[in-house]
Order: structure tokens, then C-alpha cells, then sequence
């Protein structure tokens, strides 16, 4: 899961990447980056840490020029390492650089193809630079010294049959312009808006539209599947579909849980369609214990608050605020290890004893992934006095990886993996384990926009959209993303701690 930005303007853009980015941190708390262009001249700054530790005043000061992209970042099948932040770079052809929020499904074949028919070198893991390598290869194939709009694009079309995932990408080009493009799926999603200054169009795409209101941009509109976006030097605006086949199939876990609240995908508020979730959760609870006896309902903060307020309400009970969180802890299901996760949990969460004490609680959160942090939840309401303990999910089991760019465990560390909802309540310690039906998941976002008929349900029911995805590739994406793997990457990374403490010193 990342965040990126893309901007022409007709003044230094720095100051707006870094504000668009700050907004979209919660979509990347590992890494941040800019590159912006002056000329014919990239300006970069990249390294891991959060927005506000990555760009001081003195790297703003050197981040030059008109327009530019940006990234936030966490890590997905790669490390953890500065050496994957991005942007990332090549300077032929013209200078090119690039940033996306995704995942290739096809990376490793494709960075054979890229060595030995491309002629070209990739220096880290990150499929972000088989994109970018795809991509300038292409545009090389054009044969340009200048190149025009419709060779931009035709180099989109070729990136779209030889690349496989679902990605959304924002490219700068040395002195021509902006790019932006989405996989033919629409996975992962991208808008773009445009602001007046002085009389004069500027315009910026986002991973969220938040980005954009911030900044005074209008929304617009989003990218379509498989859809170009280009705003070349002098401001024109250039869009077209570079896919020969397009499907709009949008990743439910962007409604759930990763966007912000106050975000718009697809024309579809987030914060609305978190509300129906709640209402469907309700309507379940009527429909399997219509003499139920829940004194309260409570949220774990942050992202169940909505559904939880209007299944309260739906139900006629008592909504209330059981847990403090402490904001200074980043998001834990994406925590790499265990040990990690299990300690942050209780750092993060402390309760309310009186809003607990004595009560039926039903508490109420976006999604269970591991089972970890619900077990300690749970634990946690006992301990304050609760007299039972009900849980609902926003969303329904979660039993399969995502191979879309979200950092989800491998399957056997999925809490529901070969679990029925019973076992699972079991296992987390709960008297009542209570999930979303995919179907009204769906129906949350159909409601809202019927245009919308497919979604991304991969960690729900192991669909992959893309059709592309077998249990050879699974199988390499558990033996890297298992937290035993991650452990043993994390162990031999503290061997080249020094090295890298001394280059950021020189640097």
C-alpha cells in the first residue's frame, strides 16, 4: 500500500507535494520521496521515515521547479530498506522518474526479460523499478528525440500488455511533462483535479482525493481502467485509454479500511459507504438474534468508528467510545513481526473501565487480518469488567493474501484461513464472533455508485481479478511475506545498518 502524487503548476511545487503526501501518510508510514524538475533537470529526495522526518527545510530548498511527483510508502514483497523508497530514476531516455502504488504480479519474469532482451539493469527488489525500466524501454522503442503526446501514450499501451497487477503510476519526464496511468483493472485508485492561479490551469492526480481538496484543487474526476493522463511542459492537458480491454473492479479493502474517511473513489464517499456497512452489520445482527442482548456498542479506533455509530443506531443501542488511542503508533496490521505487533497493540489501546464495567459489548472493527490485535482486544474489555464480549467485522474473513500492492500476510497467518467464524471468535476469545456477508460489502459500494458491478474481493474469496495469479506465485509470495521470512530479511538488513547510518551522514 502507498500513496502518490503527481503536479503541474505554474510555481515551485515542492511545498504542495510535501502537503498532498502529509495527507496521504496514512497510506505509507515506512518511506517518503520527491523529485521534481526544473528544465531539464530532476531535483530528488528520498529516504524511509515519515513525511516530516524525510523533507527538513534544507531538502525543500533544493527541490526546484515546476512540477514534480511524490510517494509515501510500505513496504509489500520487498524490503524495508532507503534503497526501495521512491521515486526512482533512469536517464535514458530524456530522464525519467517514477513512483507507484501496486504490486506487478509478473516482477520477476519481467526483470529476466528487462536484462536479457532489454539490456538493462535493475539495482533493487522493488517491481517500481521493473515498471519504470518497462516503461523507458518502451519509450526508447519509439525512436524520438522529441517526443510527442501520442508516443507517450503508445508506450502506456505496451507497458499495459507486457506488465500483470494492478498498479497505479504517476512518471515524470525530463522537460516534457507529467504522467499518470492505472492498470486495466482499476485496482488501486488515482484522481486527478485542477486549480485556476492567476488565470492559468494547474492540475494534480492523487491517490485519494484528499490530496486534492487540501490543496485547492477541484476534483475532477478518476483515472478509468487502463486509462493515460499527461499534462506536457507548457500545461496542456492530454488524456486517452491505452488499454485494449478495460474492467472496473476497484479493491474493496480501499472502502474498508485504507482510505481516509473524507476520501471520494469513484464517486463514492467513503465515509458514506462505511456508514451502510454499519447499517448491514446491524441488519445481520437482527436477522440472526432479533431478541439480542448488546448493552453497547463500541468502536476500536479508528477506521470501524463510522460503521460502528450507525450499526448502533440501527440496533437502537447505546453507542459510546471505549478506547483512548495513542496516535503516536503507526498501523498495526502491517507491523513486519509479531512481536512487534503483539507489543504495539497495547501501546496503541488503553479502555475506559466504565464504559466496559458490567455491560454486553459488542465491539466493532474494520477488519480482522491476524487475529492478534482482537485477541488482545477482547482480553483487554474482559479485563475492564465487560460481562460478555461481542465482536462484529466491518468486512467479512479475510483468507487470502492480496497480491495488489496491500502487505497482507501469507495465508496460514490469516486468522480465518480454515476457520469458520465460530472457531475464529474462538480463537480471539470473544462470546460471539459476528462478520460482514460479502454480498452487503458490495451492496455498501453499489449503493453509491451502480455503475460499479466488479471489485478486487481477492482477500476474501481468492478471486484475483486479473486472472493471472496461481498457486506457484502464491506460494513465492508466502515463503517472502511470512513473518519468519521478514524476520530473517530484518536480520541480515542490521549487518549493513552502519554503512547505510554512515552514508546518510555524508549525505
Amino acid at each position: 500500500m502507498c500513496g502518490i502524487v503527481g503536479i503541474f503548476a505554474r510555481s515551485y511545487v515542492n511545498q504542495t507535494i510535501f502537503d498532498a503526501l502529509t495527507v496521504l501518510q496514512h497510506r505509507g508510514q515506512d518511506a517518503a520521496g520527491m523529485v521534481t524538475c526544473e528544465g531539464d533537470r530532476f531535483f530528488m529526495r528520498k529516504d524511509n521515515g515519515l513525511v516530516n522526518e524525510v523533507f527538513r527545510t534544507r531538502h525543500m530548498k533544493r527541490l526546484f521547479g515546476n512540477m514534480g511527483i511524490g510517494h509515501v510508502r510500505y513496504p509489500t514483497a520487498g524490503s524495508s530498506s532507503s534503497a526501495e523508497a521512491q521515486p526512482f530514476y533512469v536517464n535514458s531516455p530524456y530522464g525519467i522518474a517514477l513512483a507507484h502504488n501496486g504490486n506487478l504480479t509478473n516482477a520477476e519474469q519481467l526483470a529476466d526479460e528487462i536484462f536479457r532482451a532489454d539490456l538493462r539493469h535493475i539495482n533493487t527488489t522493488s517491481d517500481s523499478e521493473v515498471l519504470l525500466n518497462v516503461f523507458a524501454h518502451e519509450l526508447q522503442r519509439q525512436g524520438k528525440l522529441q517526443p510527442t503526446p501520442e508516443d507517450i501514450f503508445q508506450t502506456v499501451t505496451r507497458v499495459h500488455e507486457r506488465c500483470q497487477g494492478g498498479y497505479a503510476v504517476v512518471a515524470m519526464i525530463t522537460g516534457y511533462g507529467v504522467l499518470a496511468f492505472r492498470d486495466p483493472h482499476g485496482v488501486r485508485p488515482l484522481v486527478y483535479g485542477q486549480r485556476e492561479v492567476n488565470g492559468q490551469i494547474e492540475y494534480m492526480v492523487a491517490s485519494e482525493s484528499v490530496a486534492l481538496d487540501t490543496s485547492g484543487f477541484e476534483r475532477v474526476r478518476d483515472l478509468a481502467p487502463g486509462e493515460a493522463l499527461f499534462i506536457d511542459s507548457e500545461g496542456g492537458l492530454h488524456i486517452k485509454q491505452c488499454a485494449a480491454q478495460q474492467t472496473l473492479a476497484p479493491c474493496l479493502f480501499e472502502y474498508v479500511y485504507l482510505a481516509r474517511p473524507d476520501s471520494i473513489i469513484e464517486g463514492i464517499s467513503v465515509h458514506h459507504s462505511r456508514m451502510l456497512m454499519g447499517v448491514k452489520l446491524a441488519q445481520k445482527v437482527l436477522r440472526e438474534r432479533p431478541q439480542h442482548d448488546i448493552d453497547v456498542v463500541i468502536p476500536i479506533p479508528d477506521t470501524s468508528r463510522t460503521a460502528a455509530l450507525e450499526m448502533a443506531h440501527t440496533l437502537g443501542v447505546t453507542f459510546r467510545e471505549g478506547f483512548i488511542k495513542n496516535r503516536y503508533i503507526g498501523r498495526t496490521f502491517i507491523m513486519p513481526g509479531q512481536t512487534l505487533r503483539k507489543k504495539s497493540v497495547r501501546q496503541k489501546l488503553n479502555p475506559i473501565a466504565s464504559e466496559f464495567k458490567d455491560k454486553v459489548v459488542m465491539l466493532v472493527d474494520d477488519s480482522i487480518v491476524r487475529g492478534t490485535t482482537s485477541k488482545q482486544i477482547v482480553q483487554m474489555a474482559r479485563d475492564a469488567g465487560a460481562r460478555k464480549v461481542y465482536f462484529a467485522s466491518a468486512a467479512p474473513e479475510v483468507r487470502f493474501p492480496n497480491v495488489y500492492g496491500i502487505d497482507m500476510p501469507s495465508a496460514t497467518e490469516l486468522v480465518a484461513h480454515g476457520r469458520s467464524a465460530e472457531e475464529v471468535g474462538e480463537y480471539i476469545g470473544c462470546d460471539w464472533m459476528l462478520y460482514q456477508d460479502l454480498e452487503d460489502l458490495k451492496d455498501s459500494i453499489r449503493e453509491l455508485n451502480p455503475v460499479i458491478q466488479q471489485f478486487d474481493t481477492c482477500v476474501f474469496d481468492g478471486q484475483y481479478v486479473t486472472g493471472t495469479v496461481g498457486q506457484e506465485y502464491l506460494q513465492r509470495l508466502q515463503d517472502k511475506r511470512s513473518d519468519q521470512a521478514k524476520a530473517n530479511s530484518d536480520s541480515d538488513a542490521d549487518s549493513e545498518d552502519a554503512a547505510d547510518d554512515l552514508h546518510t551522514r555524508i549525505n
